[in-house]
């Protein structure tokens, strides 16, 4: 109770020495980005109108509860323009991680059929483009293990990613190249790390990069580009440690993961700001 007494009381001092209330505080005085939204996000009185926001990201709802904030927090926004376009920034980039989420999850969720023929296209396209001069004996073939596939049937290994585990591969594709001399697997490796970059968005810890690379609604988009960053980074990684065989894989995983999650922490973090939709084949999901 004395606390939150105490920050109550420090924020009307703040008010009244400058003038500007918290939320004018957090908008003027860090760059857009995560520093701003990541605030923005936790600061009360806000939280409350970003969750009935995070249902739509449609902009006529995030002016609407821009209009509202302004009004509860008495702001005119006349002698404040700039505040109103701050603050739809960031919002935008917190309705639209949440909206990201959920898509992600979606396809997550949907299992793979080998009876849906699009299903089936598409685990075929990704045989065909990287054995493209070798055809494949059938649809249930020892074949598959030899872009790193555990069985004879690829639909197992999709069982905890779901689709997205399909729809990551195939956005990985360019990166099969530069597996191929590396001692592990592509296609579970590509699995894999589709769970490590969903717990990722899962947990929050995306957000400081997402809302650094996404000037607005970060998307799947952002997504796909952020899995084939990880995928390279493991690469790398991968050779550094140098591991003896396979069985290390558990090892090195947890300690790439590791060092992810620390470059996350920092605020000012951008995993991989260099990558444009135009550098990646990605799939229209």
């Amino acid at each position: 109770f004395l606390g939150y007494f105490y920050l109550r009381c420090l924020k009307f001092i703040l008010r009244k020495v400058t003038g500007r209330c918290e939320l004018q505080r957090i908008c003027y005085n860090n760059k857009h980005g995560a520093r701003r939204s990541l605030k923005i996000g936790t600061t009360p009185n806000i939280s409350d109108s970003l969750l009935r926001s995070a249902l739509s990201v449609d902009s006529d709802r995030v002016e609407k509860t821009i209009d509202d904030i302004m009004a509860l927090k008495k702001i005119n926004p006349d002698t404040n323009p700039q505040l109103g376009v701050s603050l739809g920034a960031s919002l935008l980039q917190i309705v639209g991680y949440r909206a990201l989420l959920m898509q992600v999850e979606k396809l997550r969720r949907e299992a793979y059929d080998c009876e849906n023929q699009e299903h089936e296209e598409m685990l075929l396209k990704l045989w065909k483009e990287l054995r493209p001069d070798t055809p494949l004996s059938g649809r249930i073939s020892k074949q598959w293990c030899e872009i790193g596939f555990q069985g004879s049937d690829p639909k197992t290994d999709f069982r905890g990613m779901g689709l997205l585990g399909l729809h990551n591969l195939l956005n990985g594709m360019q990166i099969w190249s530069l597996s191929c001399g590396c001692r592990y697997s592509f296609a579970i490796v590509g699995i894999n790390m589709t769970e490590l970059t969903y717990s990722l968005l899962l947990s929050g810890a995306l957000k400081t990069h997402l809302y650094n690379v996404a000037p607005e609604l970060p998307g799947l988009t952002h997504f796909q580009q952020t899995f084939c960053h990880l995928m390279q980074e493991f690469q790398r990684f991968w050779v550094e440690e140098d591991p003896s065989d396979i069985m290390e894989f558990n090892r090195v995983r947890a300690k790439f993961q590791r060092r992810i999650v620390r470059q996350l922490q920092d605020p000012d973090a951008a995993l991989c700001p260099h990558f444009s939709a135009s550098d990646l084949r990605l799939v229209n999901l």
